[in-house]
């Protein structure tokens, strides 16, 4: 009988910016997430073997966490970004995540004029209810970032 205890695989976090989504989209690409999130030092391009396309981005955080991420998907028309961590120093207790930033025009209400982002992550079945609290909590801080450097660099 195993002890863990079964949770869902998935986390959804969201949050409304105050600002148009043009500002907004501008920082969603994987080599810009460190100048809103938080818990990252710096983003380099990985070159592939076979191409000089870069589909690659080392993600380097402050706690010395080294993570290769693929961009899988990219939608200039739809704003939305998807990717995956190929790679991952230390190793992650898990297979594997698909990961996706989607950011959506306000356009009624009281928030008309800001932006709707949604970011979330689809783990594989064996992620633990630890892992998907981490993965909640780093989004809420990277949304709570990306409002801070749009909002801030607005003033």
């Amino acid at each position: 009988m195993s002890s863990s205890i079964p949770t869902s695989t998935s986390v959804v976090e969201s949050s409304v910016i105050p600002a148009h989504l043009s500002k907004v989209w501008h920082l969603i690409k994987l080599q810009t997430f460190h100048q809103f999130w938080p818990a990252l030092k710096s983003c380099e391009e990985v070159k592939s073997g076979t191409s000089n396309e870069v589909d690659v981005i080392r993600w380097t955080f402050k706690d010395g966490t080294v993570q290769d991420v693929k961009q899988e998907e990219h939608s200039s028309l739809n704003h939305y970004i998807t990717y995956s961590i190929i790679t991952s120093q230390p190793a992650l207790t898990y297979t594997s995540v698909l990961s996706t930033v989607r950011c959506y025009e306000v356009t009624s209400g009281p928030h008309a004029g800001g932006t709707f982002v949604q970011w979330s992550g689809n783990f594989s079945g064996d992620a633990d209810a630890g892992v998907i609290e981490d993965a909640k909590f780093k989004r809420r801080e990277g949304l709570m970032g990306l409002e801070k450097a749009v909002v801030g660099a607005s003033k």
